[in-house]
């Protein structure tokens, strides 16, 4: 079977490098967005949210404990906070 690796062009090699470079600061807009997500979000879509905002922060290199009191207190004030701590911090 032929090998499954899939040889790039230079031009998209340097795409996916700037992707997985960026990734810290998409991870971290992503979770700013989820914030007023959570504000306005009910049910299903409420759930939703916090299941995303726990793999953004894991993303971002919260601690895992600090990840699962937030979502336990299921405050958005709370995750507003994480991200402006994490603002200060880059």
């Amino acid at each position: 079977m032929a090998d499954k690796k899939q040889d790039y062009t230079p031009h998209q090699q340097k795409i996916i490098k700037r992707y997985y470079d960026n990734q810290p600061a998409i991870q971290h807009q992503r979770l700013a967005e989820l914030v007023g997500e959570l504000y306005l979000s009910e049910g299903k879509k409420l759930e939703r949210a916090w299941k995303a905002a726990a793999a953004a922060m894991q993303a971002l290199g919260v601690p895992a404990s600090r990840i699962e009191h937030l979502v336990n207190q299921k405050k958005p004030a709370l995750l507003a906070e994480l991200v402006k701590e994490l603002e200060t911090k880059k």
